[in-house]
């Protein structure tokens, strides 16, 4: 994927990786912006629409990157990965529900965040581009009793008589789900299905995913109809899915 004309804000208070960073994305060929709190994040991503944002959670003042996260997600839906020197998973999972779309942990390689960049543009440009890569497969995707819908095409779903706003990373979830309804597909498969080839080992990803997509899909998150977990292997679509092609 070409990178030519992409921005990315990066946000953090700490001198020194604010200029590892613009140096080794800038020679990568992205155009960096840097903000050094979170209310000035938050008005920059507004201004300037950047294509992804690198965040910190522990920032001064009034705005750590969690309610920078969520701020955000009320009204845009920029890529967002988290650089945190926080590694406990309720952090991962506080950071993802509230929108985080990637979770890196301080100290990281260089290898590693360009990979991760990589692979969030791309999923994030996919979205964007629609049809481009869906050609020959099925437009629409429906459950056997008619409650779940997914227009691929439109990027819209319907749950009974309701529309439901997904993010990039929920829809190609739930359509992986779909495309192979009564199949049970690994933690590893739906990684890399959705994230990308860079991922395999970050099941607490998926376990904060499919959470947000019961809430948002079943009749009772609770007690889930659709999405089912198989504990320790992945995850299953119940029940078979018309689909009508191209």
């Amino acid at each position: 994927m070409k990178v030519k004309g992409k921005r990315i804000l990066v946000v953090d208070d700490e001198l020194s990786i604010q200029r590892a960073l613009r140096r080794n994305l800038s020679i990568s060929g992205y155009d960096v912006l840097v903000a050094d709190n979170g209310r000035q994040a938050v008005e920059m991503a507004r201004q300037h629409q950047p294509d992804l944002i690198l965040l910190d959670l522990c920032l001064p003042g009034e705005f750590d990157g969690l309610e920078v996260c969520r701020q955000l997600r009320q009204s845009v839906q920029i890529p967002i990965i988290v650089l945190s020197a926080l590694s406990e998973e309720k952090q991962k999972v506080q950071a993802l529900d509230l929108g985080a779309d990637d979770y890196l942990t301080k100290p990281f390689s260089n290898d590693e965040l360009q990979a991760r960049v990589r692979a969030c543009l791309r999923r994030a440009n996919a979205a964007e581009m629609g049809n481009g890569e869906l050609l020959g497969q099925p437009e629409i995707l429906s459950s056997e009793d008619g409650y779940l819908l997914m227009n691929v095409v439109k990027r819209q779903v319907r749950a009974g008589e309701q529309d439901v706003r997904l993010t990039p990373t929920e829809f190609e979830l739930l359509r992986q789900l779909m495309l192979y309804a009564g199949k049970v597909l690994t933690h590893r498969s739906l990684l890399r299905a959705v994230w990308g080839p860079e991922y395999g080992e970050e099941a607490d990803y998926l376990r904060v995913y499919v959470r947000q997509l019961r809430l948002k899909v079943e009749m009772e998150p609770s007690r889930p109809r659709y999405i089912l977990t198989e504990p320790g292997i992945g995850y299953v679509f119940r029940g078979n899915v018309e689909m009508q092609n191209f």
